[in-house]
């Protein structure tokens, strides 16, 4: 049986037309969606650092060496690189690295041939052979703020990270971390990941104030060594001369320093040589020049000796506040400017000297070559007695050299450019 709705019950909605994206306006929306969808993500890549950074990474192994196991009769020239971007030649392994402008290549020791090759489209500050890795740092303006490690083999990049360094900044590893040297301000970063460790002076941004030892300081030289960081400051408004000072890498809060030792040296224009895990070598003018060791841990005085060296050499400031020096497994060897003094690894004494040398010296088959005017200088580098000279034609190069030895390959940084001799 039929039952006839009543009046109280409510009519069903009527059908609807289902709603069509097909309208003129729905496309114009679609349409500027898109667009702006694509000018966003333009402006992204335009300025992010990807759309800035070339790499080109190798999956080829690393060059195999021969072993150096005797001295070469001469020495010429097998290949030339640009390398404004190193002080001293750098190499890892097996595995040599140069820089120049924005760009940073790994080489084959025995010919020069390009491995990789990693560029920025920013100025290339500095670079150091840290760890297992090759150090590079770049400017943005005002510092060389960006910090990248590079593996050596592939090229491919490792950690990295932006911080504070001044311009002008040197990367000096001791082994766990690695310093950015400043006039300043001075941090410290941490193997592996690169996570900031130290800070020191003149900080960007104080988070806790009253951590630093000391304000309105400048630092004028630095030396590392596994666990202690070597500096020269200038605190003139409360000392009267300059200071040696002695930081741990790793305090417990980066923004709080912690000092091994400090010390007033009485006398200005100093700079530190070298530092053991518990000896400091400081060079001052005067007449005559001195070298003073002094105990790391305490900052007391445990040696002096005077230095027959011309008043330029010890002038001015070291370039980027880092004394040119190699380390052997015998001596540590200085260039003071003039001439190479070999320094005991035990208590940093001076051993001998080579008079005009233009360079600190590298070893290759247990002897030492420093470099002098017309090639290298063999010495026994117990004794300092010279063995002979290697000839060397540096096709008019008259500046000072810094070198390094990779199996049987001398690298001489003359200026701006890596020379490769065999």
């Amino acid at each position: 049986m039929l039952v006839a709705p009543s009046a109280d019950t409510p009519e069903p909605p009527p059908d609807l037309p289902e709603r069509s994206f097909r309208t003129r306006g729905d496309f114009i929306a679609a349409a500027l969606l898109a667009v702006v969808v694509l000018v966003t993500g333009s402006l992204v890549y335009l300025f992010s650092d990807a759309r800035a950074t070339t790499s080109e990474t190798t999956s080829a192994p690393a060059p195999e060496l021969p072993v150096a196991d005797k001295l070469p009769p001469s020495l010429a020239e097998i290949w030339r690189a640009p390398s404004g971007g190193t002080q001293a030649p750098t190499w890892i392994g097996s595995v040599v690295v140069t820089g120049d402008g924005g760009e940073v290549v790994g080489r084959d020791p025995l010919s020069g041939d390009v491995r990789w090759r990693y560029r920025r489209d920013l100025p290339l500050c500095t670079i150091t052979a840290a760890w297992d890795k090759a150090l590079v740092s770049y400017s943005k303006g005002t510092g060389c703020s960006e910090i990248t490690s590079l593996d050596p083999v592939s090229g491919a990049r490792g950690p990295q990270r932006n911080g504070d360094a001044e311009l002008g900044s040197r990367l000096l590893t001791e082994g766990s971390h690695v310093l950015t040297t400043g006039k300043e301000y001075v941090e410290v970063y941490r193997k592996d990941d690169l996570v900031r460790s130290l800070e020191y002076g003149k900080l960007r941004a104080i988070v806790n104030p009253n951590k630093q030892p000391r304000t309105g300081c400048e630092y004028s030289s630095f030396a590392v060594t596994t666990g202690k960081i070597a500096m020269i400051e200038r605190c003139y408004a409360n000392d009267p001369s300059d200071r040696l000072t002695v930081l741990k890498p790793n305090p417990e809060k980066s923004d709080s320093p912690e000092v091994i030792s400090s010390v007033v040296l009485g006398t200005k224009g100093a700079r530190v040589v070298a530092v053991t895990t518990n000896r400091v070598a400081v060079a001052t003018p005067g007449t005559p020049a001195k070298l003073s060791v002094f105990d790391a841990d305490t900052g007391g005085l445990v040696n002096e000796y005077p230095l027959d060296l011309p008043e330029s050499d010890l002038a001015g400031d070291a370039p980027g506040g880092v004394v040119p020096i190699t380390v052997s497994t015998a001596n540590v060897y200085w260039f003071t400017g003039s001439r190479t003094i070999a320094l005991s690894l035990e208590d940093l004494g001076p051993k001998w000297t080579a008079q005009d040398t233009i360079g600190a010296g590298s070893t290759l088959a247990g002897q030492v070559l420093i470099p002098v005017e017309d090639g290298l200088k063999v010495l026994d580098q117990l004794t300092g007695t010279e063995i002979g000279t290697v000839p060397v034609n540096r096709k008019g190069y008259e500046g000072s050299i810094q070198s390094s030895t990779i199996g049987p390959v001398v690298l001489e940084q003359r200026g701006g450019t890596l020379v490769a001799l065999r």
